[in-house]
């Protein structure tokens, strides 16, 4: 492994310590009684605290040093002063353990006793402190110049999703997202509990992948040498425990989906479902509103939220818009009635890019989310899809072509799914063995399976029932104005990552102007960098070889560009 120079030194400081009789990784409790947060809180001059947390700055002047020491709840000053440390002879905890050999990053635990500075910032005075955990790796903290300037920040996003500790450590205001994630999870269990809804477990390692149409992930258990899939949804299982009695349950799971990853999907994803029994769709539909309202307000304060340049109101009551009359509104085509080849010449026409393996679920599906879907931005309930698109659906009491079901859409993107639940167990079995039909044409999206279990437990009767499912995922990057997924996952799912590059300094000065470079030709590049020939063939060589540039011919100039 290739150490850094600031690696070394730090390594070698950590030696020195234990040389001193420290240990750099104490294993002792330590009694902080104080946050930063509780300081500021309460703050009283002169009042004994014990705090502890992460070195993130420090201005010595001789004798004397200001640092900021940063906790779970923010960061807080601290002062350190020779005598008042080190008040015999000994001076050696300032001068060389503070001084020479603690750095940035390091956790300490601090004594001490509050005061004001001059100009009025609250402070701890440091009694005494104890290295609590060496940091060997120099944190990314961005660099302020004279000016004020801020640069080599750790921004990119490669980096800090691959690396959330040092994102949490350096960017406090993400971990303000996540602290928001939990209170949205807070938020919706209590209203739930409330409610008189039961919250349970359901198999992650299942033997049938059901409840949704998506490719699964496959492993094999060994003992009962059987091939198991990692759970898509938890529908079929929640809808089992209905059948057994209870009236009310509900299930925050993390699904697993081996498709595509992109800025809106992760392939482990937590999503929420809830099935209450004797209700039905319309009753889910004002449940939801309610539900969204309180969770908006508990995460925000408000039920305004910002998502891109859209101002969103959570605030209830939603609008309702069948998914026939929003394709009417938007593209003229009225889908009632239509045949599978009148809706795919529909499709054709409307610039739809269809194939033969579509069913007529998936074309109203396809017509819907290419011409009306972005349309809806602030929040509102698309109902009454048609039966082919809803396998676990009820029949629309009043079109038999229809279902009683509704998306959620807000800012173009569906985050709830519900339905009148489907209770008639011979109706079930047809329409999962029309999957099973529509899976051997070729749809992708269609199950390949029936769960035989689950129709066993539908003959023994479930009652009226509706069903819910919230992507809680998508919810929160609406409510923390976030356009991408990996941004509130803590550790989303990332490429492997690619073996680091050893570069001398020639290669990196090189490599350095080309990503600053907005020409790319050669011969400037060359010219700016001051090389040798000889040492400007090799850097080329070198960085081409690690596939970190193109070097290309554009009209007569040779040209060479950041890949």
């Amino acid at each position: 492994m290739q150490l850094s120079e600031q690696e070394i030194i730090r390594r070698e400081k950590l030696a020195t310590l234990r040389e001193k009789g420290i240990n750099p990784y104490p294993a002792d409790l330590f009694p902080l009684d104080h946050t930063s947060a509780d300081i500021k809180a309460s703050f009283e001059e002169g009042k004994k605290v014990v705090i502890a947390g992460r070195l993130m700055s420090r201005r010595i002047q001789g004798k004397a040093s200001f640092a900021e020491l940063q906790d779970s709840k923010g960061k807080i000053q601290v002062y350190f002063n020779r005598d008042e440390i080190c008040t015999g002879e000994d001076k050696s905890l300032y001068n060389d353990v503070y001084k020479k050999l603690l750095d940035i990053g390091d956790f300490i635990g601090i004594q001490g006793e509050l005061f004001k500075t001059q100009v009025g910032e609250m402070t701890v005075m440091v009694k005494d402190f104890e290295l609590l955990s060496k940091s060997i790796r120099p944190l990314p903290l961005p660099k302020t110049d004279k000016e004020g300037n801020t640069y080599d920040g750790f921004t990119d996003p490669e980096h800090r999703y691959r690396q959330r500790y040092a994102d949490l450590a350096v960017n406090p205001k993400v971990k303000e997202i996540f602290v928001k994630r939990t209170k949205l999870f807070t938020a919706m269990r209590n209203f739930f509990n409330e409610s008189g809804y039961f919250e349970v477990e359901t198999p992650i390692l299942q033997s049938i992948p059901g409840g949704a149409a998506a490719r699964p992930f496959i492993t094999h258990h060994n003992a009962l040498d059987i091939p198991l899939y990692l759970r898509i949804a938890n529908e079929l299982y929640l809808k089992r425990l209905i059948v057994g009695g209870f009236d009310g349950v509900y299930e925050f799971s993390k699904n697993f989906r081996n498709e595509g990853m992109d800025r809106t999907h992760n392939p482990e994803f937590t999503a929420m479902e809830i099935y209450v029994a004797y209700k039905d769709y319309n009753w889910m539909m004002d449940f939801t509103e309610k539900l969204l309202e309180h969770c908006a307000t508990s995460v925000n304060g408000t039920t305004e939220a910002t998502f891109g340049k859209h101002k969103v109101d959570f605030k209830a009551p939603y609008k309702r818009v069948t998914m026939t009359d929003a394709i009417i509104e938007f593209t003229g085509f009225d889908i009632t009635g239509k045949s599978e080849a009148e809706l795919f010449e529909a499709a054709k026409e409307m610039g739809i890019e269809v194939d033969e393996t579509m069913g007529k679920g998936k074309l109203i599906d396809e017509i819907f989310g290419e011409k009306c879907e972005g349309n809806y931005i602030q929040p509102t309930f698309i109902t009454d899809y048609p039966k082919e698109m809803s396998p676990l659906c009820k029949t629309h009491r009043e079109n038999p072509e229809l279902t009683e079901r509704f998306e959620l859409m807000v800012c173009g993107k569906e985050i709830a799914n519900a339905y009148s639940e489907l209770n008639d167990p011979i109706d079930q079995r047809e329409r999962f063995e029309e999957q099973l039909r529509l899976a051997e044409k070729g749809d992708d999206e269609a199950t390949e399976f029936i769960d035989q279990d689950f129709l066993r437990a539908l003959e023994y009767g479930m009652p009226p029932t509706s069903g819910l499912g919230i992507g809680m995922d998508r919810l929160i990057m609406f409510l923390t104005n976030n356009q991408s997924i990996q941004e509130v996952l803590f550790f989303p799912q990332m490429k492997p990552e690619k073996k680091q590059v050893e570069l001398t300094e020639e290669e990196k000065a090189v490599y350095q102007l080309l990503k600053d470079d907005e020409n790319h030709n050669m011969d400037l590049i060359k010219e700016k960098s001051g090389l040798s020939n000889k040492k400007w063939d090799k850097a080329l060589k070198s960085l081409r070889k690690h596939k970190m540039i193109n070097v290309f011919k554009e009209g007569e100039e040779m040209k060479i560009s950041v890949v």
